[in-house]
């Protein structure tokens, strides 16, 4: 892979932000992001553990995925000062994934506003993220598409990208939103996944008060170096190839592949990851 430093702004227009990154659809890390946000000196992980300690959070790892799965559903649940303590005691795998902060704690919404960044951002969906030290995503990419600002809290996180336009040499798991759960993007085996030496992407490393714009449909692969949490606020896809990609992903490719597990049992999900990687070295002349 080619990985490209993402490009580092201490101070970004409204005007600036648009002309750059946006409309041209580039990655950006905003250092200076929140510091006007009362999170910025109250989010961390014993502040987290003290407003919502007896909340039930759910809890995600690293395991491949397994036909018997629902859509997005959590491997465990913990109450979240236990999860705190865990992730404060030792390295460990389970992440939190996609937690809604209005609806479950509600006055963490004081501690945060919207930014002005000429984006019209879904005001009920801010989410927020957790993990372990070396824990990690699968590269993957947000169902609707659409353009995202991911704001860091405590710890480091390093971040790899890829846009839509490098789909052909990810392995893309078909019916899916993931690539094939075997590589390891902080350290790809290229002569099991030759592909990959052909994709070009983007890196960065995220620190506490830094924001990653992510555009629309990027690829994303997040790895805890330390223990740490995000937010991500998110605007619609506007590219209307997006929309449309955005629409059937909600509307028939993730009801199609929960009937297809129901159906076909794991032998569906050996199925589609075999096929990850046939269909790529065909598309790319490798076969």
């Amino acid at each position: 892979m080619t990985l490209t430093e993402i490009p580092r702004e201490k101070a970004l227009t409204k005007t600036a932000f648009i002309e750059q990154y946006y409309r041209p659809q580039r990655p950006v890390v905003l250092e200076k992001g929140v510091v006007d946000w009362p999170a910025h000196h109250k989010w961390n992980l014993d502040y987290m553990a003290q407003v919502a300690g007896d909340k039930q959070v759910p809890l995600y790892d690293d395991r491949p995925v397994q036909h018997k799965d629902g859509f997005n559903e959590p491997h465990a649940t913990m109450k979240m000062r236990d999860y705190v303590a865990l992730l404060k005691k030792e390295p460990t795998k389970y992440r939190i994934f996609l937690w809604n902060v209005l609806k479950e704690v509600p006055q963490l919404q004081q501690d945060f506003s919207y930014p002005d960044m000429g984006l019209r951002f879904m005001k009920g969906l801010p989410m927020l993220f957790f993990g372990g030290r070396d824990s990690h995503t699968f590269m993957h990419y947000d169902i609707d598409l659409g353009n995202i600002f991911h704001f860091h809290f405590e710890g480091k996180k390093k971040c790899i990208l890829f846009s839509q336009e490098q789909t052909p040499h990810l392995y893309k798991v078909p019916h899916s939103l993931i690539t094939h759960e075997s590589i390891d993007f902080s350290n790809p085996d290229y002569d099991k996944w030759p592909a990959l030496k052909r994709a070009k992407g983007y890196v960065t490393h995220l620190g506490h008060g830094e924001v990653l714009y992510m555009p629309e449909g990027y690829w994303h692969y997040m790895k805890y170096l330390t223990p740490g949490f995000s937010m991500s606020l998110r605007s619609m896809a506007k590219n209307p190839r997006h929309l449309a990609k955005a629409v059937y992903n909600v509307a028939i490719m993730r009801h199609y592949d929960v009937l297809m597990r129901k159906l076909k049992g794991q032998a569906w999900i050996d199925h589609k990851n075999e096929q990850a990687i046939l269909r790529t070295e065909k598309q790319r002349g490798l076969s």
